[in-house]
This record gives structure tokens, sequence and C-alpha cells, in this order.
């Protein structure tokens, strides 16, 4: 039975030592970050080896691959791929740029699943007001919830016609912080009716996708003593209220917005409900507290855990990766009628 933990690892290859623990304690998945990256022939031995090292090759093995700021796997080795607000800026016609936002996750997906990555942390939901931390800025597909829903369904569904499962996040909103949660603990102090309307939206409309991810943020309305991971009341509305009944996954637990030790966020926030906890620093002797404070995944969360898992699909959609990477740089360059070219869905 896997623990109801995601973590990572120190290097590009895995140490005797992680990979002891790993066989002991049997994570649910992997994350992996830039320093766990070097050619796609190392990361798919790590991949490999990560599932090797629990005894399961269905283990998830996720990344932060959102373009941007925010892309583990780059050049020379991956292409280069924009910020979420790219899509709408090229054409300022949302049903176009909901395209871009399909193109460029399936192209995404596609490396991925080369590589043994089968779960993206994307798409960003969140929605910027005026004045808010740019620790989300342009990672955001845009400013209003109605296009952000819009552009992150076509994304989430760009990632799942590849065979990788997306995350939504950050549950309920991070677009309101002005603080990075990152460093400290934002507070926002607007009232559920507005969260409601604005913050809320795109996740709600959002709530079928396999997999969301909490923000540690504090919502006044909602909870004024603790942050959305380890709140009761917050993760009830993100089910109740917002509909998500996938498997909801902490942000990492060593970002300094939490307070106490490790074992205490642990324990915090499986009590809270969340599914699984993620720890992404790869730091040995972190991840050991974590495993002493996190219980066997079980119930309803290892049924979301394999219900998540159901949903990646085995043969993906067709695509031809050199005629729609060329496709999509045509359009983000804003010449659309020279894009008109092969579709991403026709035969390899």
């Amino acid at each position: 039975m896997s623990l109801a933990a995601i973590f990572g690892c120190s290097g590009p290859r895995l140490t005797e030592a992680e990979r002891d623990f790993f066989a002991e304690v049997r994570p649910w998945g992997f994350i992996l970050f830039k320093r766990n990256v070097e050619t796609p022939a190392q990361v798919a031995e790590l991949t490999a080896a990560l599932r090797a090292s629990v005894g399961d090759d269905r283990a998830p093995i996720l990344i932060d691959q959102e373009g941007g700021r925010v892309q583990r796997m780059g050049p020379p080795h991956w292409p280069k791929y924009p910020p979420g607000a790219a899509y709408l800026k090229a054409t300022n016609d949302p049903l176009a740029a909901r395209e871009l936002s399909r193109l460029g996750a399936r192209l995404m997906a596609h490396d991925l699943k080369a590589v043994g990555v089968d779960v993206d942390c994307a798409p960003v939901l969140d929605v910027p007001v005026p004045g808010a931390h740019d620790i989300i800025g342009d990672r955001a597909y845009a400013q209003d919830p109605a296009t952000v829903a819009q552009l992150g369904r076509a994304a989430a569904e760009g990632l799942l016609a590849g065979g990788v499962l997306p995350v939504i996040k950050h549950m309920p909103g991070h677009g309101r912080a002005f603080a990075d949660s990152h460093h400290e603990l934002p507070v926002v102090k607007t009232s559920l009716e507005e969260l409601e309307a604005w913050d809320f939206a795109p996740f709600r409309a959002l709530s079928d996708m396999p997999m969301g991810m909490t923000a540690h943020v504090v919502f006044e309305a909602i909870d004024p003593k603790r942050p959305a991971t380890t709140s009761k009341k917050a993760v009830r509305l993100i089910r109740e209220r917002l509909g998500f009944d996938g498997l909801l996954m902490t942000d990492d637990l060593s970002m300094k917005a939490l307070s106490g030790t490790l074992a205490e966020r642990t324990a915090a926030s499986l009590k809270a409900g969340c599914d699984v906890v993620l720890h992404c620093n790869g730091q040995l002797p972190e991840m050991r507290d974590i495993a002493g404070a996190a219980h066997k995944l079980k119930g309803r969360s290892k049924r979301r855990a394999e219900a998540a898992l159901a949903r990646i699909v085995h043969t993906p959609e067709p695509l031809e990766p050199v005629a729609a990477r060329e496709r999509l740089d045509a359009m983000l360059a804003g010449r659309l009628d020279a894009a008109r070219g092969p579709d991403v869905g026709e035969a390899q």
C-alpha cells in the first residue's frame, strides 16, 4: 500500500540511500525539478528508476511544466514554451487562444510522455487582481475568470489527449494573494461572495479534472486561522461548493507560508482532508520526517488516486510534433493564416 505522499529526489540519478528509502516507505508518486533534468535519456532512466524503487510501473511522476518562468525541461533538449498569458496576447481572440493553449499543452505532453513523466502540475487557474503579487503574473491565462476557465480547460484537454494528467492549481485560488507563499503566508480578506464569483469560478468550471493542488493562502471568509492546505473548512468548500472530487494534493510542504515542523504540516494537511502531501526539495531527512507523519493511501483518497490514474490514456491522440510545433510558433507570432497546416490530430 502506498504512502499518501509525493517526493522529490536530490539529483539526476537516484542515490542508494534514496532508493532504499523509497523502497521502504513506498510513496504514491514522485516529482522532478531542474536539478533532476539533464538529457532525455537521463530523465527516462530516472523515471524508470523511481518506479522500480517502489515496485510499481504505474507510480505517477509529476513535473511543473507550465511554460514561461515555470518550465523544468527546456533548451537545449526541449523547446521553450510561452507562459499562459502569451496565448491570448498573441491573438486577442478567445477561440484562437483556446486552440493555441490546447496545442501548446499537447506538445508539452508529447515531451513529457517520451521520458516517462505522466502528470503535469498545470494548468494554473488563478485569476490575478490588480496589485497582487507577481508570483502568478503571466502564469495566468487571462485577467478574468471566464477566459481563464476556457483556456485552462483547453490546456487540460491537450495534456489528457497526450496521456498526461493535468493538476489544476492553486485551489481555491492564489490570484488575489499579495505575498509569495514560497516565502510568507498570504492573507486574503475578500468576501465569500466576491471569491465565489471571481476566484473560485475557474476551479468550479474544471471540477471534473483528475487532480488538484491546494493554495497556501488564508481566506478569512473561509477560515481566518489556517491556510487552505491545512483547513478542514477550505477543503470542505473545495469538495462541496466547487464540486471537486479528484485527488487533492498539497502544494510543497517546505514552503515558508506554512508553520510548524514538517511532520506537523503533514499531519495537519491530511487531517484537513488533502489526499496526498507534496514535498519537493529532495532532502532525505525532511522526507523521513514527512513519512513518519503520513498515513497509507486508503479509503476515499485511494479511490480518488486510482480514478486519476485510470484517466491516463495509453494511446495518445496522434501528433506530428514538428508540424505541430511550427504551427504553434506561427500562431504565437500572429501569423494565423500561415499557421493553417496539419491538424494535431493527424496520424504520425
